[in-house]
């Protein structure tokens, strides 16, 4: 019977870790028709079982194998990328729990820097996102207990738990002088990855908050629910992916193709068997190419980086923000057959125009942090003198003499909120302004947009 290699390795590694095999036989087995990549460190090997049965032996207090053995794949496993991980049964369902859109915690994604939790975004209506915790932020403790060195498998499990519970999380700021401290009361974090409203008629405004698997079909009804609001198409859209941490990258892949009618999305390249993907659009712009802007920022990782760089590369979109998180790696999720998992990074993503996202990011055609706009309580812009307020003015015959009236009549509907909106956020308060000028040197006939479908 002939044993494959990766068999062979296997059994290789079973028989080192009995007390008491010989190496020799091993070795044979192991490097039979091996290539030289696939061949065990056998020196290496013997380091490690000699660590273990010291360990086993000689440490102050006895220590279970299977701890042993668990922690040396964590320790194996977190030193490759802060993304590569050993999920215990606890943890990989807690995986598959997320990825429907409902778990129990605080609401951050996070990420390993330098030893400490760095947050990559807080994730909307969550109680992290309440207390003020920003994408950026350094978690160093989580109650009394520093994080330096911890997995991070072990950190997100600490941050779970059940609803109602407190956690105190202690963090670094950029330009803050001492570390702040949050406390957190836990609950059931039900993400919902869209939501949506119209800014003004004709211009909508969809927020993405994390990509799941039902995050495209969302997104279609939201656009429809948009239109029905508008009773009209809508000449323009504001797709906000700030502080999106990301999340399944099909949810990613289907979202550019709503507004894409052909041409590559996204490419993932890496070293294993069907690492290497190339996922193409199908005809079929939902938006029937309606100008877009596309907000983004530090906390925008991952599959909204997919999104992002797909819309800039097909010049489909206009991307505007903060150069985002950087996260252009592939994990994939290796069931290992006894509840547990491994989640290892297997390849790289690439834009259209073949771009790695990897530590780069995606930088934005427009640049624009946000800014903080206070009301101006002093005088009013329209108390200045006008041509209408000097005496005898010449009258205009399309209004009849009354100022402030176009040729058709009435004022801007959206005049009173736009105050409002550029103190509430004013990167989507300048995104609006954008979208109007796309829309002005790129008018859309009505007539040539049909309603948004449900599905494409």
């Amino acid at each position: 019977m002939k044993i494959s290699v990766a068999t062979r390795h296997g059994l290789a590694l079973a028989l080192i870790f009995l007390a008491g095999v010989s190496l020799t036989t091993v070795h044979a087995l192991a490097e039979k028709e091996a290539p030289p990549e696939n061949k065990l460190p056998l020196d290496e090997l013997r380091t490690f079982t000699g660590v273990l049965d010291a360990v086993k032996q000689d440490y102050v207090e006895p220590v279970k194998d299977k701890d042993l053995l668990e922690n040396a794949i964590r320790g194996l496993l977190s030193n490759l990328d802060p993304h590569s991980a050993y999920l215990d049964a606890e943890a990989f369902q807690d995986l598959q729990i997320g990825t429907t859109g409902e778990f129990g915690g605080l609401g951050i994604e996070v990420g390993q820097e330098e030893g400490f939790l760095k947050v990559i975004a807080p994730i909307d209506d969550t109680p992290a996102q309440r207390a003020g915790i920003r994408a950026g932020d350094l978690i160093i403790r989580l109650d009394d207990v520093s994080v330096k060195g911890m997995a991070l498998t072990d950190a997100i499990q600490k941050m779970r738990g059940k609803p109602n519970t407190p956690i105190t999380l202690t963090i670094i700021r950029e330009g803050a002088r001492k570390p702040l401290k949050f406390k957190l009361i836990r609950e059931v974090i039900q993400v919902k990855s869209v939501k949506s409203r119209l800014l003004e008629p004709g211009f909508g405004y969809v927020r993405i908050t994390q990509f799941q698997a039902k995050t495209a079909q969302n997104l279609q009804q939201a656009l429809q629910e948009l239109e029905q609001q508008n009773k009209a198409p809508l000449r323009g859209l504001v797709l906000d992916l700030r502080n999106n941490p990301g999340g399944v990258l099909n949810g990613a892949v289907e979202v550019a193709d709503d507004f894409l009618d052909s041409g590559v999305i996204v490419q993932t390249k890496g070293r294993g068997n069907g690492s290497d993907q190339s996922y193409k659009a199908t005809p079929g712009d939902l938006l029937k190419a309606a100008p877009i802007v596309v907000l983004v920022n530090g906390g925008s990782a991952s599959a909204s980086e997919i999104v992002a760089g797909a819309l800039q590369d097909h010049r489909r979109a206009l991307i505007v923000g903060e150069r985002t998180f950087g996260k252009g790696s592939v994990q994939s999720i290796l069931p290992l057959g006894n509840g547990t998992a491994v989640k290892l990074t297997t390849a790289r993503y690439y834009t259209p125009n073949d771009r790695s996202i990897q530590a780069e990011g995606i930088v934005p055609d427009i640049k624009l942090k946000p800014l903080k706009v206070t009301a101006d309580n002093g005088a009013d812009a329209d108390s200045t003198i006008k041509e209408a307020d000097l005496t005898g003015h010449l009258r205009n015959d399309k209004t009849n003499g009354k100022p402030g009236e176009g040729a058709e009549g009435g004022t801007d509907p959206a005049k009173a909120a736009d105050g409002d909106l550029a103190q509430s956020d004013y990167q989507l308060y300048e995104a609006l302004n954008l979208l109007k000028g796309m829309t002005l040197l790129h008018p859309l006939k009505t007539a040539e947009i049909t309603p948004v479908p449900i599905q494409k």
